[in-house]
């Protein structure tokens, strides 16, 4: 088990004096200030000279009822010794203030002694966020993060570069104060990512930082982006890292680094040895404004102040720190001009300042200032660096420093890029002949006119041929630059090969569900357009269907009798209804499948076979999977599947050569496309996409596919138009014809036979033991017989006691005979009937006499 972590915390004991003096007789008072700085540096030598010029500046102005004296305190960047020096200066000095602290660790350790000693720290560091509630006496006359970690991502995204770099040097707190989650936050809003992230050591924890430096940078070696964000690091540690990066060759071709102004605000203090290493870097600086009345008054005493106490300098440029050191001692002067002389009363005035400074407006805010600093975008050039462009918070890009035109989406500067060449970094480890891009290509597909790898003349040697090859062919030709690649081909899955596809495919893909085409005496033929003669012999058809269907249904079906117009209708419909929407496809949809029971294929090799059991909830066993596109109409035929899932483009080379035997059904699911693949980030996907789209608008990528996909002659769209009429002609439905007509024709011929069969007997039945009538006549006979047919029933002759009457035969406008008719509308043939039957009768009776 392993034991929880130990923290100690060292507290300091103080003796709490009076920091304020006493007034002499003139009415002058003294007060102390305490400054904690790196003096050893060229940064900590700026802030004392510029410290000592402010001091000096304001004891002399004779309208001043009090005086300043500075005590310095060496810190050499240790957060211990600025604690210490914190101490003494509060106990031996008494001061009333203590500025400075170039770092956050050191200002933390000197806030926690100056809060609890009730003496305001101004320091020149500040974290991410500050909680006030932990250091109530700590101002920072520092600016917050955010606005130029945004500059940052939008100069990565002008370049469109997707994966950084970030190296920074690690703090006392083992933390890098903030700056890189917001960092990570802004790269995300424009689409990048940090791909490693490099700390360093702290400088003062390394014996030999040349050697520590030197094994650190050796791993970015391995690591693919070669866009590097210096995010924080000590001056002592940024020169050995730029030398040591110099010197292995990190800096160079296809390379870009960009640094933050914790490094690029002292550019002005670099001599010329080391801004040799940093040839062609970006950086990002604290604007101020040199045109100012104050500004030009403050640099030539500085520069003379800086010159005497440091003849070995060769750049007498003051950095924004310097300036702030100035701002910083003006602060608490403007503070002490209160009647009130307390800690409490000092620290309320100095975060109630109010006015513009060296270093920019000087007004806080959750005790640090409030106002985010405009932003400059410089490029290291010989000796010093060039100004390219303006970031403007909350704006953007800008070509001047002022809030009125000239705003930009990107950046618009021009770059002179390490390798002193215009022409942006790909920003990415290119292909060298030493190391060339390999090309992983499937060695086996199920359509091999996408790809297609062979045994060449030579043992080892593969030839490569396809569409996708050569639309890679055409590609490269077309780049800019020469892609150094070798060609890998891969046995394995798709999904084994491709770990991650770009964003801009070259043919857009999808799932699609092949099924086979039905017969051509099939139901579905009727769907598509006839010919003339085609449609007007289904119609007659159709007729005499109708003339079938009335004549099986209308004696025992009540539907089709009544009204003829009623008649008519029934049978239209019902017979319309029966040709047209009886008949299914082979296959209707995927649950129909899923229901069924029955096998689908696909290619085993692809993600479809994934898609098809996560997404489409098809049982495992049921997927076959087919590993050749000429396997397919075998399985077919078989009745093995009854389906098949193919990509898109597959689907189309696939239905192009079978046209005539299969068809594709809605619906069909979409899902990214063909694409080549590369790995996330590089530079290469996006010039390829470029590329391709070059291809697409001049022509090339259409010839391509006409070249590899051209449909069979069978299937070509530049058929003849006979053969098209052919298609849906009567020829192509003789046979559906025939079976039906023979199928109605013996249908009506096998209900004739059966209702005469009955006639007969039904006459023989009733006329057994009478002599016919030898007088009838044929028609009669005919109409007695149609009325048998129609209705199904026939008057029975030799009733004696109630004469049957004769139906009129040309009133069929009822299912039955109306036999309640009174005998005022007989008609005089119906009476001629009668008493021809009633004599018929009587000769009969006398022959049987």
């Amino acid at each position: 088990m392993q034991r929880p972590c130990r923290i100690t915390f060292v507290f300091i004991s103080l003796f709490l004096v009076s920091p304020y003096g006493e007034k002499t007789g003139n009415k002058v008072t003294n007060y102390n200030i305490g400054a904690i700085i790196d003096v050893d540096s060229r940064i900590g030598k700026e802030e004392k000279a510029a410290f000592e010029f402010a001091v000096q500046s304001f004891n002399n102005d004779v309208s001043n009822n009090h005086k300043l004296s500075l005590y310095i305190q060496n810190s050499r960047r240790n957060p211990l010794l600025a604690a210490t020096a914190a101490k003494k200066l509060i106990e031996e000095q008494e001061v009333i203030a203590i500025i400075g602290l170039e770092t956050w660790e050191e200002a933390a350790l000197v806030s926690d002694i100056g809060s609890r000693a009730r003496v305001p720290v101004l320091s020149f560091a500040a974290p991410a966020l500050i909680t006030p509630s932990r250091w109530p006496f700590l101002v920072t006359m520092a600016n917050g993060d955010s606005e130029q970690m945004k500059c940052i991502a939008a100069t990565i995204s002008s370049f469109n570069w997707k994966r950084v770099v970030v190296i920074y040097e690690d703090d006392a707190f083992g933390g890098d104060s903030g700056k890189l989650a917001l960092l990570s936050e802004a790269l995300s809003d424009v689409g990048s990512e940090i791909e490693y992230r490099l700390v360093l050591p702290p400088f003062s924890s390394v014996s030999n930082p040349n050697e520590v430096v030197q094994d650190e940078l050796i791993k970015l070696f391995n690591v693919q982006s070669r866009v590097y964000i210096v995010l924080q690091s000590s001056l002592p540690m940024t020169i050995h890292l730029f030398e040591k990066a110099k010197e292995i060759g990190l800096i160079g071709r296809d390379s870009a680094w960009i640094t933050t102004n914790t490094i690029s605000n002292y550019f002005d203090s670099f001599n010329s040895s080391v801004i040799s290493s940093m040839q062609g870097i970006l950086g990002i600086k604290t604007y101020y404004d040199e045109g100012t009345n104050l500004y030009k008054t403050f640099y030539p005493q500085f520069r003379r102040t800086f010159r005497d106490e440091n003849p070995e300098e060769d750049n007498f440029q003051p950095s924004v720190n310097a300036l702030r050191a100035y701002d910083s001692i003006r602060t608490i002067k403007q503070a002490m001009d209160s009647d009130e002389n307390s800690p409490d009363s000092l620290l309320k005035n100095i975060l109630s300042s109010n006015f513009t400074g060296l270093s920019g407006e000087i007004h806080f805010q959750q005790r640090k200032l409030s106002h985010d600093p405009i932003l400059r975008i410089v490029n290291v050039i010989g000796k010093s660096y060039n100004e390219l462009d303006f970031w403007l918070p909350g704006t953007g890009f800008s070509k001047n420093n002022g809030y009125v035109g000239y705003i930009s989406a990107d950046f618009t500067g021009t770059v002179i890029w390490p390798d002193g060449s215009k022409l942006v970094p790909k920003g990415w480890a290119m292909p060298t002949n030493k190391k060339p891009m390999i090309i992983g290509v499937p060695a086996r597909t199920a359509f091999e006119k996408f790809v297609k790898v062979e045994d060449g003349k030579h043992p080892g040697q593969k030839n490569y041929d396809g569409f996708c090859i050569e639309l890679f062919y055409k590609v490269v030709n077309v780049l800019e630059y020469v892609l150094i690649y070798q060609f890998d081909p891969h046995n394995g899955t798709y999904d084994e090969l491709v770990h991650k596809v770009y964003n801009k495919p070259y043919a857009a893909t999808g799932l699609s569900m092949i099924v086979p085409v039905k017969p051509e005496s099939s139901a579905w033929m009727f769907l598509k357009p006839f010919t003339t003669k085609m449609w007007l012999v289904t119609g007659s058809i159709l007729i005499y269907t109708m003339f079938i269907v009335w004549f099986l249904e209308h004696q025992s079906n009540p539907d089709f009798r009544g009204p003829w117009n009623n008649q008519i209708g029934t049978v239209f419909w019902f017979t319309f209804s029966s040709i047209f929407f009886a008949h299914k496809p082979t296959v209707t949809d995927i649950e129909w499948l899923k229901r069924s029971n029955v096998k689908i294929g696909c290619d085993g090799d692809s993600f479809v076979r994934t898609y098809l059991e996560d997404v489409l909830k098809f049982k495992s066993y049921n997927i076959e999977n087919v590993s050749s596109e000429y396997k397919y109409e075998g399985e077919f035929k078989s009745n093995h599947i009854a389906a098949a899932f193919l990509e898109l483009p597959y689907g189309r080379v696939f239905l192009n050569h079978y046209c005539k035997k299969f068809t594709t059904t809605a619906p069909t699911y979409t899902f990214g496309g063909l694409g080549f693949i590369f790995q996330k980030g590089s530079p290469v996907a996006r010039d390829f996409s470029r590329a391709i789209l070059k291809l697409s608008e001049d022509g090339t990528l259409m010839s391509l596919e006409q070249k590899w996909f051209a449909p069979s002659p069978e299937c070509s769209a530049n058929v003849t138009e006979e053969s098209k009429t052919d298609s849906l002609s009567i020829h192509s439905f003789w046979g559906l014809f025939i079976i039906s007509v023979a199928t109605y024709t013996v249908c009506l011929l096998l209900f004739l036979a059966y209702s005469l069969k009955r006639y007969w007997n039904h006459e023989e039945e009733n006329n057994a033991g009478i002599l016919p009538l030898v007088d009838e006549s044929v028609w009669n006979k005919a109409m007695r017989l149609a009325k048998y047919i129609y209705n199904g029933k026939v008057c029975v002759r030799g009733e004696a006691s109630a004469a049957p009457r004769v139906p009129d035969i040309y009133k069929w406008s009822s299912p039955t005979w109306d036999y309640d008719r009174s005998s005022s509308h007989i008609s005089m043939e119906n009476y001629e009937v009668k008493s021809q039957a009633e004599s018929e009768i009587g000769i009969q009776l006398q022959a049987h006499n």
